[in-house]
């Protein structure tokens, strides 16, 4: 009989050595054949290791028992990555005991609940305990609240293993750094409470409503700062890279190089990995990162700090798709840390917190907003009034004033919401849309002498004519950025043009005149005391967007673009093309982000969505999503939207997170319960979608919990 594993805690039965044995057929074949350890001795004590196998398959979401031999006691233990058979296989025409597949030790025990003979674990591949207590459990409180599994969450927190890296020694731990000064912290009248409340070892929970200007990365430093001057750990994520940079040297400017590390796509695997060793090992007690830093192990945690947690970057794709906010709530309140919500805007689930008394709120008095925002001016699609030069540029007349004036004193930021040449087009005659013949997708200019071409399936169209009325020449629906830097280049011929966007991000930008067309997000940092001026282009293009967010999304970018302007009395303005009495460009007139968010809140109340509700997506094929409807036990609350049709992904389109396959029809139900159930709900789907997998049914619907889009 050949050795088998067996789920922990589950009855045998033929159905569970199936169902193991299938998930064996699932995996790779293996790069080596490590030694199975046939017949070895198992270890004296705690034989049985409970191993989570590398399987993100939600049926599949169960600790497993293997046996440990002798040999590898002294090195399984729990926290290692190890390599286990797992379900059945053929390998040259006899039967073996599945495929080698990775997995994490989670614990030793004395017996197993399996009666039968347990595989042994094939190999060891590293002695180092990346998977600890707290690691692992708050891995697990992530896959229950978004309905995934433990490996999908523990991939995303445990990054691949570099050989190398781990042989390289962590240098020791260095003394706590002195406790810092305020600093511009006195601005905010009960930042001296949250400080004091840091310091002496407490868990302050605070949404800040950041002032505009350069200041927020040294204010966030020294909060990481009074936290590691206590002696605990502390830990900031930020949405990119960039401005997981700028903390990275305010805080290596505070406190000296030794007290944190950087934890960023950019550095590489293997620096990462490294510094990432050095955080689980205790030689570093602070992170400064992006988004897959929010699960860093920081030992003795005291801080949790997340910046902009608007920005869409919060939220990973990867399945289960958590969002950073969420997966630091969870981690304040399992390691009694305090939490830090930082941001120039505010979201409704930060309101939420607020409002719920969960939070305090963090905001300067309101005449030190005045004093440090800059002038902020509105024009609506009304305002015709143009120059000759102004109209060479497509700008209303108080647009190029701003623009003008702003050029003599240093560099002007215009945000343009669309990147490219012009991204769309249209017959100049009857305005009907450009679109190609071959896939129906958008026809798109890249630039004045480069051929015009699908923006889906890059097909050249050089003989183009509309098929509505015949004519041949295009008009530009929407402009670009590409096309607004070449249009303010012919009316400022002597002023430098310098562009950032997703295929040229700029850093920063030097204390002179110069024009910075950027796309929302691309914005520089200036080096000097900021943009004289910026110019917030095409506020429709944000605003007319069919999402529930599109407003306060549009706020949160125009509020970011203006925090890098000037101050009012040092000349700074802000110029928004947009209908002044929508709510949006009236917040930000008054700069006043967290009233906007209040109003946000109460107007999703009202309508009974998220955050005050607890919502998830199900799609799929009609077919998938009713079944799995079907088989959910929902509580008894619940209530279920839809289900509704998706667009169908034209074959030429490129891909989209979550979309259907190209030409397959899918539909998508909302189900949402109250507050206080999100817990069942997700339960539920989960163990409906688990059943359907382990049934092997031909069409399984996708659940995500919390979904960013809702329309």
């Amino acid at each position: 009989m050949d050795a088998v594993s067996q789920e922990a805690g589950a009855p045998p039965g033929g159905e569970q050595l199936a169902l193991v044995r299938a998930a064996g057929r699932c995996g790779g074949e293996p790069k080596a054949r490590p030694r199975t350890w046939r017949g070895a001795a198992p270890a004296e004590r705690l034989p049985v290791a409970r191993v989570l196998v590398d399987k993100g398959l939600v049926h599949l979401d169960h600790l497993f028992d293997y046996t440990v031999p002798a040999a590898m006691d002294a090195d399984a233990q729990p926290g290692v990555r190890v390599r286990v058979r797992f379900g059945a296989g053929q390998r040259d025409g006899r039967r073996e005991g599945g495929r080698l597949i990775n997995g994490f030790i989670v614990e030793r025990r004395e017996s197993s609940d399996f009666p039968g003979v347990l595989a042994p674990l094939a190999q060891v591949l590293s002695t180092e305990p990346v998977l600890g207590p707290g690691l692992l459990r708050l891995c697990r409180a992530v896959a229950d609240r978004y309905a995934g599994s433990l490996a999908d969450v523990v991939q995303l927190a445990v990054p691949p293993r570099m050989a190398r890296a781990e042989r390289a020694a962590s240098p020791p731990a260095p003394a706590p750094p002195p406790a810092p000064e305020p600093g511009t912290w006195t601005r905010y009248p009960r930042a001296a409470g949250y400080l004091a409340s840091l310091a002496a070892g407490g868990a302050p929970r605070a949404v800040w409503t950041a002032l505009p200007g350069p200041h927020w990365p040294d204010e966030l430093a020294r909060v990481l700062a009074t936290a590691l001057a206590a002696g605990r750990g502390a830990l900031a994520v930020l949405p990119d890279g960039r401005s997981a940079a700028r903390a990275d040297a305010a805080l290596t400017a505070l406190t000296g190089p030794g007290h944190h590390v950087l934890l960023t796509a950019d550095a590489g695997p293997e620096a990462r990995y490294r510094r990432w060793l050095a955080v689980r090992r205790g030689a570093v007690r602070c992170v400064v990162g992006t988004r897959a830093a929010m699960f860093a192990p920081v030992a003795d945690l005291g801080l949790v700090a997340l910046w902009d947690d608007g920005d869409a970057a919060h939220h990973d794709i990867n399945a289960p798709q958590p969002h950073a906010r969420e997966v630091l709530k969870l981690r304040a309140a399992q390691e009694g840390a305090g939490l830090l919500l930082g941001g120039h805007a505010h979201t409704a689930e930060a309101a939420q917190l607020v409002e719920s008394g969960w939070a305090g709120p963090l905001a300067a008095a309101r005449e030190t907003v005045r004093a440090v925002a800059p002038l902020v001016r509105t024009v609506g699609d009304g305002d015709e009034a143009r120059d000759p030069a102004a109209r060479t540029a497509r700008l209303p007349s108080l647009a190029w004033q701003a623009l003008r004036d702003g050029l003599a004193d240093g560099p002007v930021l215009v945000q343009v919401p669309r990147r490219g040449y012009a991204p769309r087009l249209a017959c100049d005659r009857c305005r009907t849309p450009a679109r190609c013949d071959r896939c129906h997708g958008p026809l798109a200019s890249g630039g004045a002498a480069e051929a015009l071409g699908c923006a889906w399936c890059g097909t050249p169209v050089p003989d183009w004519h509309c098929a509505e009325c015949g004519g041949v020449r295009l008009r530009a629906v929407v402009i670009g950025a590409r096309r607004t830097a070449e249009e303010l280049g012919r009316a400022f011929p002597a002023v430098p043009v310098r562009t950032s966007g997703r295929d040229h991000v700029l850093d920063t930008v030097p204390d002179r005149p110069a024009l910075v067309v950027s796309t929302p997000g691309a914005e520089p940092v200036p080096e000097g005391p900021g943009y004289t001026a910026a110019l917030l282009l095409d506020g429709w293009a944000l605003l007319g967007r069919q999402d529930l967010r599109a407003g306060e999304e549009a706020l949160r970018l125009w509020l970011n673009a203006a925090a890098l302007v000037r101050p009012r009395a040092e000349g700074g303005t802000v110029v928004v093309l947009g209908e002044p009495v929508l709510r949006p460009v009236q917040a930000l007139v008054r700069w006043d982000p967290a009233g906007f968010a209040l109003r946000e809140l109460a107007d999703r109340a009202a309508l009974g969505f998220p955050p005050v509700s607890r919502m998830a997506a199900v799609s799929g094929t009609p077919d998938a999503v009713a079944g799995l409807l079907a088989a959910t036990g929902l509580p008894p609350d619940a209530e279920v939207l839809g289900p509704v049709p998706l667009p169908v992904v034209p074959p030429g389109r490129p891909r989209r997170t979550g979309d259907p396959p190209p030409g397959e029809r899918w539909e998508r139900a909302l189900v949402r319960v109250p507050p206080g159930g999100g817990g069942a709900l997700a339960a539920a789907l989960k163990a409906a979608r688990a059943a359907r997998l382990a049934r092997r049914d031909a069409a399984v619907a996708r659940v995500v919990i919390d979904p960013r889009d809702i329309g």
